[in-house]
C-alpha cells in the first residue's frame, strides 16, 4: 500500500510541475521573441494540463491496456489504482493551472 500512495503523491507533482515549469519556461521564451509573457504563460498552461496528464501516467496506452483487462477479466483492484492514479494526475494539472493563474493575475494580466 505504501507503493500506492507514494505513486500517487508522484503522479500529482509531475502533472503539477510540467504545467508550471512549462508556462514559466515558455514566458521566458516569449520575452526573448517579444511576445506577451503572461498572456503566453496562461496559454501554455491551459495547453500543457493534458500532456501533463498523460506523462504523469507514464503513456496513456497502459493506463488504458490495465482499466480494459481490469474490466475485462473483472479485476477490479488495478482498476480502481488506475483512477486513482489519473484523478492524482488530474488534480495536479488543476492546481498547476490554477497556480499560474494566480501568478499572471498578481502581475495585472
Amino acid at each position: 500500500m505504501d507503493r500506492f500512495f507514494s505513486t500517487i503523491v508522484l503522479d500529482f507533482f509531475v502533472a503539477l510541475g510540467l504545467v508550471i515549469g512549462g508556462s514559466l519556461v515558455g514566458a521566458v521564451g516569449a520575452m526573448l521573441t517579444h511576445h506577451p509573457p503572461m498572456k503566453t504563460m496562461l496559454d501554455l498552461a491551459d495547453q500543457l494540463k493534458i500532456w501533463a496528464l498523460v506523462a504523469a501516467l507514464g503513456g496513456s496506452m497502459d493506463a488504458i491496456k490495465i482499466i480494459g483487462d481490469g474490466v475485462w477479466y473483472l479485476k477490479f483492484n488495478p482498476v480502481v489504482k488506475q483512477f486513482a492514479y489519473l484523478i492524482a494526475a488530474f488534480l495536479g494539472c488543476q492546481v498547476g493551472f490554477y497556480l499560474v493563474k494566480w501568478i499572471a493575475s498578481e502581475r495585472g494580466i
